[in-house]
């Protein structure tokens, strides 16, 4: 049985549009989720080691204010589209479009004000919360009325998260959650014990902004191989990668399948991501730089966390040969990641 609870977390600030931020707690009897009305934010995921102990394994804040901040998309629901959209421009139906940029010269995770920082409607579940919000036609740039829906449900060790839309005008979507994890425990000096594996056989290289160049690169012979479970600190320092911040291309099914695995030998704690996205982000924090003090005041440094953001491929919308980002009228966005944790 999983028990749901919601509680206040606080108030948003005036220049933010004011409104009451709730708290919904998820529990099982494996695993503890605390998720926010604000940017559907994972505030925090608490899961067992083999001894039973638990510790939280997510990166974020302790009180509303660090979110407020700026951060880097702690736990948060990130779009309209996640990831990056070269020079932040698209056309649709022969219309150009042109969003913020706030990622150099591309536009990254929704823009200015994204789904992250905004508060959302829940309606709580027997086995989880549901948020709702409608992101209106020209918000952030984007085209169309658009109605989105996150869902969260929590069953013993398995916490899935549903992500259905629907439009007025076609648009580009591409939704995804940016939680940060360390099955170390979070605060953590770094994720360099953790074992890492990926279920791709190709990447996408990417420029010195990090934009898809277009090619689909087996990921073969490379350090990009991630096939086999591979220790993370061994393997950078084998290839001399600064970290990860790629997008893996997934078997191009509807179908729930296994995208990726991490493990943390020294307390057993192992999760499991699953999905029915054509790709996976797989970020190791290189932006993290120890400025930013988290749960606990704690300092997030560098390589102190990574995510697995499961989603469509970056730059999709101008990207032809790329699974399709378009969402439109009378079509239903609807994809689902569960992520299954364990310890052995």
């Amino acid at each position: 049985m999983t028990e749901v609870t919601r509680e206040v977390f606080g108030q948003m600030p005036q220049e933010g549009g004011g409104g009451v931020v709730e708290k919904f707690v998820l529990k099982s009897d494996s695993v503890k989720v605390e998720i926010l009305s604000l940017g559907c934010i994972i505030a925090a995921l608490e899961t067992k080691d083999r001894d039973g102990k638990f510790s939280d394994v997510v990166l974020g804040f302790d009180a509303l204010e660090g979110y407020t901040r700026k951060h880097p998309f702690f736990g948060a629901v990130v779009g309209r589209v996640a990831n990056r959209i070269a020079k932040g421009r698209f056309t649709v139906e022969g219309k150009e479009y042109q969003l913020f940029l706030n990622n150099g010269p591309n536009s990254l995770h929704g823009g200015a004000r994204g789904f992250d920082k905004v508060l959302w409607s829940p309606q709580i579940l027997p086995n989880g919360v549901c948020f709702f919000r409608l992101s209106p036609d020209g918000e952030e740039g984007y085209p169309g009325d658009l109605k989105v829906w996150v869902t969260y449900t929590l069953s013993g060790g398995e916490l899935a998260i549903n992500y259905r839309a629907q439009t007025s005008k076609t648009t580009p979507i591409n939704l995804t959650n940016h939680a940060y994890f360390n099955l170390a425990g979070q605060g953590s000096r770094d994720i360099y014990d953790h074992e890492i594996s990926v279920e791709a056989d190709s990447y996408l290289p990417v420029d010195d902004t990090k934009i898809p160049t277009g090619e689909v690169a087996a990921v073969q012979g490379t350090g990009f191989d991630l096939r086999q479970p591979v220790e993370l600190g061994k393997h950078l320092q084998k290839f001399r990668l600064d970290g990860f911040d790629h997008n893996f291309c997934l078997q191009q099914v509807q179908a729930r399948r296994l995208a990726a695995r991490a493990r943390h030998p020294p307390t057993g704690r192992a999760m499991e991501v699953h999905t029915t996205q054509p790709g996976i982000q797989f970020y190791t924090g290189n932006n993290l730089d120890g400025s930013l003090k988290g749960k606990g005041a704690v300092a997030y440094p560098k390589h102190s966390a990574f995510c697995l953001e499961t989603q469509n491929w970056p730059d999709a919308v101008n990207k032809p040969h790329f699974p399709s980002a378009l969402l439109r009228p009378g079509e239903e966005y609807n994809h689902t990641t569960w992520l299954l944790f364990n310890a052995a």
